[in-house]
């Protein structure tokens, strides 16, 4: 995954491109606050049912 500074500048992109290819995610799923980015990467396991490594992956590559 891209560093942390990284995805935090380009993150509305990120998210619009997240939503796109899993449209069952919501605006509170993608939803990045300070300081707790293992909640979100938790949420999205939930959600899309992959492992961390699958969504570092997943994000790395939109």
């Amino acid at each position: 995954m891209a560093n942390l500074t990284e995805l935090k500048g380009n993150w509305n992109e990120t998210k619009g491109k997240l939503k796109q290819k899993y449209a069952t995610l919501t605006d509170d799923d993608t939803l990045l606050i300070e300081g707790k980015q293992d909640e979100l990467l938790g949420r999205l396991q939930v959600k899309l049912g992959f492992t961390k490594a699958e969504i570092h992956k997943i994000v790395s590559q939109l």
